[in-house]
């Protein structure tokens, strides 16, 4: 791993983490669209120690679709250093909530692109009833969404009784600049101060060794609203090996990505040391509670 422009500040938080396996103790759903490996929280540990991270967010992954015992299990580890994000269904009753809010969860994610959703009146079906049966916990709905989508349900987003969190800068095309279209969208949620962005999964986002791109998406979100960014890895990078033929059932492999370039990126980005405190430290512990 390469070594870090500078040092994080203390209590920086990573937004945005998976949890997986053993598959024997924690089955994954029969519709998931890819099988990962294992990903523990040794492993989440070391790398948050090289970093000099101290607080976490674990995402429910959709390979284990509303059955949330890996995440929360890690939840148990991790102790008061770690939130959750939750995947539930519409049916999912009060006192459950209740018991996962108990348990440190503090948002529910609404997987959007994961499953192919295009109609942006379906994706909001979805999201309002989620943010409905959330909202009174004081929880967040974090949307994985196309760029269309987003901007097609800007104006009701930022209405919504919940606030919303959105994953991955709304997956543009980093190549393409933040001109793009549809990325106006994410802007106006960004100012809406309703709104969080993850600034997450930028080597994903950006392809090896164009990390670069991403420099013009922070830049233009936090002369938006500095206050609605968070920071997220996306470890342990899902999706290696993307484009081999491979059924959903096979184990594909992580990425092999060095979490401190992004972290660097984000520092060529926002030079301002106290702009960095806001994105690593407060914007999250505002957001999760901590």
């Amino acid at each position: 791993m390469t070594m870090l422009l500078e040092p994080l500040p203390q209590g920086s938080c990573d937004c945005h983490v998976h949890l997986f396996g053993p598959a024997g103790r924690y089955p994954f759903a029969p519709d998931r669209v890819y099988t990962p490996g294992d990903a523990d929280e040794g492993e989440l540990r070391a790398l948050h120690a090289r970093l000099g991270i101290s607080r976490v967010v674990l995402v429910q992954p959709s390979p284990y679709g509303t059955d949330n015992r890996r995440m929360l299990a890690g939840l148990e580890r991790l102790g008061s250093t770690a939130r959750g994000v939750a995947v539930i269904g519409l049916g999912t009753a009060p006192d459950e909530l209740d018991r996962l809010h108990a348990q440190g969860v503090r948002g529910v994610r609404v997987n959007i692109a994961t499953h192919g959703m295009d109609d942006p009146e379906e994706a909001w079906r979805l999201i309002h009833g989620q943010a409905q049966q959330v909202a009174r916990l004081g929880w967040h709905v974090q949307i994985l969404a196309r760029l269309d989508v987003l901007d097609a349900l800007a104006a009701r987003l930022i209405e919504l009784e919940a606030r919303v969190v959105i994953d991955h800068f709304g997956l543009p095309d980093l190549a393409l600049g933040p001109e793009q279209p549809g990325f106006s969208g994410v802007l106006r949620l960004a100012g809406s101060g309703k709104v969080t962005i993850k600034i997450s999964a930028m080597q994903r986002l950006a392809g090896q060794g164009h990390l670069a791109r991403a420099i013009p998406f922070i830049k233009a979100l936090s002369a938006e609203n500095l206050e609605a960014l968070v920071w997220g890895s996306d470890w342990p990078h899902t999706g290696g090996g993307r484009g081999v033929g491979r059924a959903a059932t096979d184990i594909e492999p992580f990425e092999a990505m060095d979490d401190a370039d992004a972290l660097s990126c984000l520092t060529e980005a926002i030079s301002d040391p106290a702009l960095r405190h806001a994105i690593l430290v407060d914007n999250p512990a505002a957001l999760y509670g901590f």
